[in-house]
């Protein structure tokens, strides 16, 4: 299912968009805090930081580095309280559109 985003409409009016293999290696992992930055994090969410988020989050996990200590059903349902976004996989995608744009210069 196609997801809208004004990342496509944008990159499709850029004029120089640098090769992807100059912005990202084939196997780099991007830490979560760098896709959810403080400037998406405070336009998104209830809070400044990716790490704040999940640390106020219903679980014994404080930062990023322990995301994987709470529960699917109930991080979904902290992301839509806190956010803009409905559930996680909305959340996710828009912090993917958000780092992918500020890497190629689009935001």
């Amino acid at each position: 299912m196609p997801r809208d985003s004004a990342l496509e409409e944008a990159a499709e009016a850029a004029s120089d968009l640098p090769d992807p293999r100059d912005v990202v290696d084939k196997d780099e992992e991007i830490p979560l805090v760098e896709v959810f930055d403080e400037a998406f994090m405070r336009e998104n969410t209830d809070f400044d930081t990716f790490d704040e988020m999940v640390a106020a989050s219903p679980s014994d996990a404080t930062s990023a580095d322990e995301l994987e200590k709470i529960p699917r059903g109930e991080w979904d349902d902290f992301v839509a309280e806190t956010t803009v976004f409905a559930d996680e996989e909305e959340f996710v995608f828009a912090g993917r559109d958000h780092w992918v744009g500020k890497k190629l210069g689009l935001n």
